[in-house]
């Protein structure tokens, strides 16, 4: 799980960021808009919603080292649920090298696409609501 944040706001709740959560097994990837100023339970809440209610609980999570992912919230939760949290290591991609990859296209994708939307959006929104 990652972030990818400072995006150009958008859409009708005027999302500025992503949470990118990829999956090793199944080499896919979820991309949830969000905003960058909510809390660890916010995140949580948009967690639940989409990914283990969907996917079901998993058994170990790989995140950086996120104050989001550090918090006691965060570690209770994990507790509860039976999930390992793991670390990744700061400038080290080898520890989840494709998930990595998946991210960093994902965020250039994201990035590319936010700032064609500011340029070309029509009056009735933007492309990405």
């Amino acid at each position: 799980m990652d972030w990818v944040t400072g995006l150009v706001p958008g859409g009708k709740e005027n999302f500025n960021s992503f949470l990118i959560i990829a999956d090793r097994i199944s080499k896919s990837m979820r991309c949830l808009p969000y905003h960058k100023e909510d809390t660890a339970m916010d995140t949580a809440l948009l967690f639940w919603d989409n990914i283990v209610s969907t996917c079901g609980v998993h058994k170990i999570i790989i995140g950086d080292r996120d104050p989001k992912f550090t918090s006691e919230f965060w570690t209770n939760l994990y507790n509860m649920l039976g999930t390992k949290l793991s670390f990744s290591t700061a400038y080290h991609p080898q520890t989840d090298g494709l998930a990595e990859r998946l991210i960093q296209t994902m965020e250039d994708i994201l990035r590319r696409f936010c700032a064609y939307c500011m340029e070309y959006k029509d009056h009735e929104g933007y492309p990405h609501d």
